[in-house]
């Protein structure tokens, strides 16, 4: 399969030397693109700045901004079969984004923000016989939200996560995720490395070829 995975978190500049962002460290989107590699599949990885380097045989795009990571996926969307949507996108970013560093003592008291676009809503129209999969980072109703995502952006399969737990969710090395499938199928997987987890998913998009 030719598969397409984004990692890591976006950056959205207030002025040269800070942005917003969130604390996702792509280990969950890098061990997805790791597996999918090894198990023979063509892999694009789309990645937000991170501390990683790329897995080998995987064909990297890096970014910095939610409207790069849109720009990416669009270009590289009708070359693949599967789209895995790991990236931790920032929902927001500042409304003006400030020539020069802004100063401590005459920068704003009130940062204006706007929304930046939902990527996977938005390509929803381009999915055609595509298989879509997206993450739900939540800290509260998991299951909630992330089956509100799941019809929302017309996934096929959204994982969902609590990542104000300390052994799961953001810069560590383990995860304990919840599979929901547009079928109604609810798989719950207990804590497992991102690698093993990575495997997980990469084991249903493969069944789901199949059917």
């Amino acid at each position: 399969m030719r598969i397409l995975i984004t990692a890591g978190p976006t950056r959205e500049m207030i002025d040269p030397v800070r942005f917003l962002s969130n604390r996702s460290s792509g280990k969950m989107g890098y061990a997805l693109a790791r597996v999918a590699a090894r198990r023979g599949h063509v892999v694009t990885l789309i990645s937000g700045p991170v501390a990683l380097r790329p897995p080998p045989k995987v064909s990297l795009v890096a970014v910095m901004t939610a409207d790069e990571m849109l720009s990416a996926v669009k270009r590289y969307l009708s070359r693949c079969d599967a789209l895995i949507m790991a990236a931790a996108v920032a929902d927001w970013r500042p409304r003006r984004v400030r020539a020069q560093k802004i100063k401590k003592t005459t920068g704003p008291k009130v940062l204006r923000l706007e929304p930046t676009a939902d990527i996977l809503k938005t390509l929803r129209t381009k999915k055609g016989r595509r298989v879509f999969i997206g993450f739900a980072a939540e800290t509260e109703r998991m299951l909630v939200r992330a089956r509100r995502k799941l019809a929302e952006k017309g996934l096929d399969l959204i994982v969902a996560n609590d990542v104000s737990r300390p052994d799961a969710g953001f810069e560590v090395d383990t995860n304990q995720v919840t599979l929901m499938e547009a079928s109604g199928g609810v798989r719950v997987l207990p804590l497992m490395t991102k690698m093993k987890v990575a495997a997980r998913i990469l084991d249903w998009l493969e069944a789901s070829e199949r059917r």
